[in-house]
């Protein structure tokens, strides 16, 4: 099909949307031309538009085309996408010429001529296992945004910029840690699924897909697993993500099974005199929580730059604690938990605090503190 004359006319918002999409997976890594194309293949189901870095892949399938001629294309991605942006709004032409190694877009008054790429240097994306599992949408994607920011950025250790991805009859767990914090949430399914699942899939994979949930609302997703990849389907696109080899931390572990002081506080201000009084807390000083009979009082001090201080009631009872933390690690743990309260848990200050919704054992956000030079 790399010879045939492609040929097909589609609406530029589509053909936008689709490029737009795709591109998160093209690589921009020069170590092979192909890699930073995005492949057109029309067909009979449309056309199919592929990016692949080769970690991660997504295709997605426009089936609102005109269709004239069957073929195949590979086009530089950040290029192709660039003018699909600048088209004028309208219908959109694109033709394969083979003879001038070239594709032509016509728009309105607009003509562009792209070369293309080879196609046969692309290479063969993974395809949906025949066994595949629902999962309803939209909890999975709210799981993911609220565990994923937990996993680590940093290559050094593969093993924790994953999610552990686990299902096992009506619970799906999912849990990432980067050895300084450990995010955790269980959600319950309506139904339960035929067998247990587990597997850690790179958080940036996850990341795309509450994108592409998010975006375009499909009700369910469908997942497969096969050897060492993982591919979820939502609506018109796929997704398919290599995942991550090696023990994940036992994560069970690591939670304290008990604390010595449990405090109800309003998560929404917490949140607000945290951000607050983190704007002092640069070149990697601590936020410190120092807790006192029935009052919260959080401080920042950065040599040079200045400090802050805000106090605010807490139902604190007992000897007066002082503990700090990464003012980063607690503000996401803070934007996790759902409800207008939370409940930190704490014992000392060299041990660490938990972040929990009240009453409900769904959610744990536990972060390591900073050692205290007093």
């Amino acid at each position: 099909m790399q010879g045939s004359a492609m040929r097909f006319s589609v609406s530029r918002d589509s053909l936008l949307s689709g490029l737009q999409l795709v591109s998160r997976a093209v690589s921009t890594r020069a170590t092979l031309p192909a890699l930073g194309g995005v492949e057109f293949t029309v067909g009979n189901e449309g056309l199919v538009l592929r990016a692949t870095d080769t970690e991660m892949s997504l295709t997605v399938t426009l089936s609102d085309v005109r269709i004239e001629q069957q073929g195949r294309a590979l086009l530089p991605g950040r290029l192709a996408g660039d003018v699909a942006r600048s088209l004028p709004a309208g219908n959109v032409s694109v033709a394969l010429r083979p003879e001038r190694r070239d594709v032509e877009v016509l728009a309105g008054g607009a003509r562009f001529h792209l070369r293309t790429l080879s196609a046969e240097d692309f290479p063969r994306l993974p395809e949906p296992e025949e066994r595949e599992v629902s999962l309803p949408a939209r909890p999975l994607a709210e799981t993911v945004e609220r565990v994923a920011r937990a996993a680590s950025r940093d290559e050094v250790r593969p093993i924790l910029t994953g999610v552990l991805f686990h299902v096992e009859g009506t619970i799906l767990t999912m849990v990432a840690t980067d050895s300084y914090r450990l995010s955790v949430k269980h959600t319950e399914l309506e139904a339960p699924l035929p067998e247990t699942i587990e597997a850690n899939v790179p958080a940036r994979a996850l990341r795309e897909l509450a994108r592409i949930v998010s975006q375009d609302g499909p009700e369910e997703v469908l997942m497969s697993l096969a050897r060492n990849q993982a591919t979820f389907r939502a609506g018109a696109v796929v997704l398919s993500s290599r995942l991550i080899e090696g023990q994940f931390p036992s994560w069970r572990q690591l939670i304290p099974e008990s604390f010595e002081h449990e405090v109800r506080l309003p998560r929404g201000e917490l949140l607000e005199v945290t951000r607050r009084v983190s704007q002092l807390a640069q070149r990697n000083a601590p936020l410190r929580l120092a807790f006192g009979e029935g009052e919260l009082t959080v401080a920042a001090e950065t040599p040079e730059v200045g400090d802050a201080s805000e106090a605010l009631p807490a139902p604190y009872t007992g000897e007066p604690l002082e503990i700090a933390f990464n003012p980063q690690f607690l503000i996401e743990g803070l934007d996790s938990v759902e409800g207008e309260e939370l409940v930190l848990k704490l014992s000392s200050p060299l041990r660490p605090g938990l972040l929990a919704p009240v009453g409900r054992e769904d959610f744990s956000y536990l972060v390591m503190p900073i050692r205290l030079n007093v």
